[in-house]
């Protein structure tokens, strides 16, 4: 056919013919006595289905698996396959005209209808996908009829002999129809096992008097409307091969070219095996090996399966393991339908096991993936052995980040020919930030097209690459805002040199290890672990900040109660996630209080202590292969597992601040918007505070200030200090209080 509606078109007259057909067939055994007496030339014209020269695959009790060629769209984006048209007997031997009957005419129209379309009508491509017999094709026809002609169902009744059956039977069928064939009604037949018809059979009644209904979905199929059956739309979600269509990476084309070769040649073994054994009937070719996509990044994996599946003309959808049945006959239906929509439909599903380990969901995984056919995915972290199916594993990674900076400056393109004036801007995020393809590209359709913001393009790309790994973190980690600066810390010269080091080496590491050739030397290590330890407020976590404000990213303080977990193994889960979501490069993990996750491994005299350490071991791997940023923060150095240390890039000791550094802290402590009167820092700084109980004491003197009415003065101050003194249950010596009233008596601040 040339387009769609003239096939839709050629359908609707088959499919009317059809009906005309039954509708006539039943009349004559309804009323014998007006059938028109020219006797047919043989017994098979009165049933151009069971006549028929079946040119389609002998009769199955299993599809066969479609070519993977393109197929022509049918409807809804839908696509039905040319094949060989079935054509009825009937057109060739019925005596058409005065001298043939009503009955025969029918089915030579059928014949004719059918002949003339290319694909053949919707019904008899069913039944060759399916594999129906003649003596099926008429049982579904009738049923189908039923919802095309509402004289059928009186019909029915009038045949039946019976007003309370306006339906049709297997009793009705095998009476009407030429060749019945009794192995119809078996469950391993295609009628039933994939559901074709529904039978209604209350109580004891026979299976052969029992109402037959065609499927809501047949009947729409038969009619030309071909689409995802509605029990599965609730399960199912179509995945969108790209934005734009745009090609992939080498290194993720590769993986795509390695399904498609492997599958190629499955399908060239099946063929062998199937020349090898003509003469048998050979219920369905051998399974394609099922592909399992691993690795923690997601998007990607998704990406290559619609790529895989667009090259062989496939829609992909997805399918949480998740939403697998626990009941085996809910997990049986479920299997029929998507096994019959792979028949009706060119599709290929991804099934997202990402977040199940295989002990989880072996068992009702396994069992679906031994009895679907076709082309799926298995989507997990880890490979799953012992699959009851051929498979093949691969592993799926983000772009290497020399093809993500190809990515953003294909992405920015247009843009930068405008401007001409981006710069290192894709060098610069590609370093940073580890994203997917798909992430690279929707952030910078979006930014582009954004018009109204004031800010600069790199400053709007930037930021959203940060906010694209936020989601995935929060749920175990709070992210912290920042505001401290260089400007705003205090330390000692060669702790400050140290923590420009630790900044300086995330800022460059994409050129060391890439550009200069360190990672072909190494494979692991990658990241860049500091320890900050030193007593409470000498400064750990502002130093956190102020190297997370310099790199322009996001910090995230872990919150142990979210992580740490009673149930063994959730623990290392949670930790598993967190890390898998930092490494996207745009945040910062700051471990408070870390000598309560990175203690020391302890003598195993129990399972508690065994699997203690097995968190412990856990840590010990995976801090090393992190490739992010991550800052250990402790008052109790030595509690940390030694193992540790050997592991960390950066020790950098917060010491107790001495007087020129405590002088530093009060100078900045105020700030300039604070009015102070009076404050002789020298003597502040012989207070023996560290940095966060000055914050503290500064604080509460300027609330004393703004419920006074005055400016913030050092009574006010030393009777704030008074009171944190207190507070720490600090011995305090009156005299020197005494004197540092007296001695700023005077000018001075």
């Amino acid at each position: 056919m040339n387009t769609l509606a003239d096939w839709q078109a050629a359908n609707d007259k088959y499919l009317s013919a059809a009906a005309r057909w039954v509708r006539l067939l039943l009349e004559q055994h309804a009323y014998p006595a007006l059938a028109i007496a020219v006797p047919s030339t043989s017994s098979e014209t009165a049933s151009p289905a069971a006549a028929a020269v079946d040119t389609g695959p002998p009769p199955e009790t299993r599809p066969r698996r479609r070519s993977k060629k393109a197929e022509s769209t049918t409807s809804n984006g839908s696509e039905a396959p040319t094949a060989t048209p079935t054509l009825p007997a009937a057109a060739a031997t019925a005596p058409v005209g005065s001298t043939g009957n009503a009955v025969e005419q029918a089915a030579a129209e059928m014949a004719a209808a059918e002949k003339k379309m290319s694909p053949p009508p919707a019904l008899v491509l069913l039944s060759q996908r399916l594999g129906l017999s003649s003596f099926e094709r008429d049982i579904l026809l009738l049923c189908t009829a039923l919802e095309l002609d509402t004289r059928i169902a009186s019909l029915c009744a009038q045949v039946q002999e019976n007003p309370a059956r306006p339906y049709p039977t297997f009793a009705l069928a095998l009476a009407i129809f030429s060749e019945p064939a009794w192995e119809a009604l078996s469950p391993e037949r295609p009628l039933r096992y994939w559901r074709l018809i529904e039978i209604n059979q209350p109580g004891s009644q026979p299976l052969t008097t029992s109402a037959l209904r065609a499927d809501e979905r047949i009947v729409n199929y038969v009619k030309g409307l071909n689409y995802l059956d509605d029990r599965l739309t609730p399960l199912l979600a179509p995945v969108p091969q790209m934005i734009g269509g745009e090609p992939l990476p080498p290194s993720q084309q590769h993986v795509v070219d390695a399904i498609l070769q492997r599958w190629e040649q499955s399908d060239r073994r099946d063929q062998g095996d199937k020349g090898n054994r003509q003469g048998e009937n050979i219920a369905a070719p051998a399974m394609l090996p099922v592909v399992q996509l691993l690795g923690a990044d997601e998007p990607s994996k998704r990406l290559i399966a619609a790529h895989t599946a667009a090259s062989l003309g496939l829609h992909l959808y997805r399918l949480p393991a998740a939403f697998l049945p626990p009941q085996t006959g809910d997990q049986e239906t479920l299997i029929r339908l998507w096994q019959r929509e792979t028949a009706l439909l060119p599709l290929a599903l991804y099934l997202d096991a990402q977040e199940q380990s295989a002990q989880e969901g072996q068992q009702a995984i396994n069992r679906f993936l031994s009895r679907c056919e076709g082309a799926i995915f298995l989507a997990t972290r880890e490979p799953w052995a012992h699959l009851d199916r051929p498979d093949v594993a691969l592993d799926v990674a983000k772009p290497t980040p020399e093809e993500q900076r190809d990515a953003w400056i294909a992405a920015l393109h247009d843009r930068t020919k405008e401007l001409g004036e981006l710069g290192d801007l894709p060098d610069q995020l590609s370093a940073q930030f580890n994203l997917d393809l798909a992430t690279i590209r929707q952030i910078a359709q979006t930014e582009l097209a954004e018009k109204s913001s004031g800010q600069p393009l790199p400053n709007r790309l930037w930021k959203a690459s940060r906010a694209s790994v936020r989601p995935r973190l929060e749920a175990l980690a709070q992210r912290l805002e920042v505001k401290s600066t260089w400007d705003d810390i205090v330390l000692p010269d060669e702790e400050m040199q140290a923590l420009r080091q630790v900044a300086g080496q995330v800022s460059q590491r994409t050129k060391v290890y890439q550009t200069w050739g360190f990672a072909n030397k190494m494979n692991r290590g990658f990241g860049i672990s500091a320890l900050f330890a030193g007593e409470s407020g000498t400064g750990k976590t502002m130093a956190a900040e102020v190297i997370t404000n310099d790199l322009r990213l996001d910090l995230y303080r872990i919150d142990l109660s979210q992580v740490v977990n009673k149930y063994i193994g959730e623990t290392e889960k949670n930790l598993r996630r967190l890390f898998d979501a930092a490494e996207d490069g745009g945040a910062i993990l700051l471990f408070d209080e870390a000598d309560a996750l990175f203690g020391k491994r302890s003598e195993v005299k129990d399972s508690h202590d065994r699997y203690a350490n097995i968190e412990i071991n856990y840590l010990l791997q995976r801090i090393e292969s992190y490739r992010g940023l991550a800052i250990l923060a402790t008052n109790m150095k030595g509690a940390l597992d030694t193992a540790f240390m050997r592991r960390l890039r950066f020790i950098v000791n917060f010491p107790v601040p001495a007087a020129p550094q405590r002088k530093a802290i009060w100078q900045k402590v105020f700030p300039p918007e604070t009015r102070t009167e009076g404050l002789d820092y020298d003597r502040l700084a012989r207070l023996n505070l560290t940095g966060g109980l000055i914050h503290n004491v500064a604080l509460n003197a300027a609330f004393l200030a703004a419920q006074n009415g005055t400016a913030v003065t050092l009574p006010l101050v030393l009777t704030a200090a008074r009171a944190e003194f207190r507070k720490l249950d600090r011995p305090i010596n009156e005299g020197d209080f005494r004197w540092l009233e007296t001695a700023g008596a005077g000018p001075g601040g």
